[in-house]
């Protein structure tokens, strides 16, 4: 267990030396990062290791995202206190919570279904009650469901842009999703504009593992 010192500590040089240093300069987003007790979100084995620059295992081959990487994507989509978020891919529900700091409602869906016991759980710890998880296969039908949002974000990568989930953005609304195959992919953020169109932005370069139920691309040879 990290002790109220080392933790603080621990917190402070995430939000100057990972955050600050990574782009992430958004003051409401750094105070969200410096609030939520990441420690609360972390398997018990890396309680030591919360704070740290890295992605942290959940098991199954699954890890927390870096805060830095969910810095970035706090930043990008902004919630605001009236919109709807839906997230695919809840891993531990730290990102969930600093998504549910900023908005109205946020619906987050996870494959695994020890995962989104857990999820639920870390949420209820931090006192997260506009956040709700459900063990749901966002490739399912009708796993969307009908209605719109204001914010997506995608914690897993997709080959190419997916109309399943563009379809759920509601004008205004920006999504969140990294794109592309290999060990270099781009994060981009799509914004719904009044006529329905997107307008798509590259944000970074990282590395992310595969949404699960995402299609594979197919491969040729010539």
């Amino acid at each position: 267990m990290l002790n109220t010192m080392h933790t603080d500590t621990a917190r402070d040089q995430m939000v100057h030396q990972q955050l600050r240093a990574w782009h992430v300069l958004s003051q409401p987003v750094l105070d969200t990062f410096a609030r939520i007790p990441r420690e609360a979100f972390v398997p018990p084995a890396f309680r030591d290791v919360a704070y740290a620059d890295t992605g942290i295992p959940l098991g199954g081959g699954d890890h927390m995202l870096a805060p830095k990487i969910g810095g970035r994507i706090l930043q990008a989509v902004a919630p605001k206190p009236t919109d709807r978020v839906l997230e695919i891919g809840s891993g531990s529900g730290f990102l969930t919570a600093c998504l549910a700091a900023h908005a109205c409602s946020v619906r987050s869906l996870e494959i695994r279904a020890d995962l989104a016991q857990q999820a639920a759980a870390n949420l209820r710890t931090v006192g997260a009650r506009n956040a709700t998880v459900e063990h749901r296969d966002a490739y399912a039908r009708e796993a969307l469901g009908s209605g719109e949002f204001e914010v997506i974000v995608l914690t897993g990568s997709l080959p190419a842009r997916e109309a399943r989930f563009e379809e759920r953005l509601a004008p205004g609304g920006r999504l969140f999703v990294v794109l592309g195959t290999g060990t270099t992919l781009h994060a981009t953020l799509a914004e719904r504009g009044a006529d329905g169109t997107l307008q798509w932005s590259a944000l970074f370069e990282t590395a992310l593992k595969p949404l699960s139920g995402a299609p594979v691309p197919s491969s040729f040879s010539f």
